[in-house]
């Protein structure tokens, strides 16, 4: 059993209490340029996601809460969060910094611009 923790409301409880949304962090691409958007864009945001094993980033809803939705930081293989977070938000530096593979690379950019500021 999953114990899930809402970062907006505070509200805690096992994974029924909650509705998981997928991989977090996804761009949707007809947000930048609709008219614009390729096939290969349009293929990749439906259908192509990390599939770690390890921490991976994901998105959660409260649904007897708050009704909000949030990020939350997990590891598929203990299946322990490490940290929930705002949906427009990063994660904790150092779970970035302990991210591997696709997750790196995607967390790469990102912590050379925290760094700069």
């Amino acid at each position: 059993m999953l114990i899930v923790h809402c970062h907006v409301c505070g509200a805690e409880g096992d994974e029924t209490d909650f509705h998981y949304g997928g991989q977090a962090h996804i761009a949707r691409p007809a947000t930048r340029d609709p008219a614009n958007v390729s096939d290969a864009e349009q293929r990749d945001y439906l259908f192509m996601r990390h599939n770690a094993k390890g921490l991976h980033f994901e998105r959660w809803r409260c649904d007897r809460g708050c009704g909000k939705w949030f990020h939350a930081a997990r590891d598929t293989v203990t299946m322990e969060f490490k940290a929930t977070y705002g949906i427009s938000e990063l994660p904790p530096r150092a779970l970035m910094e302990a991210a591997t593979g696709e997750w790196a690379v995607f967390f790469k950019d990102r912590l050379a611009k925290g760094s700069e500021a």
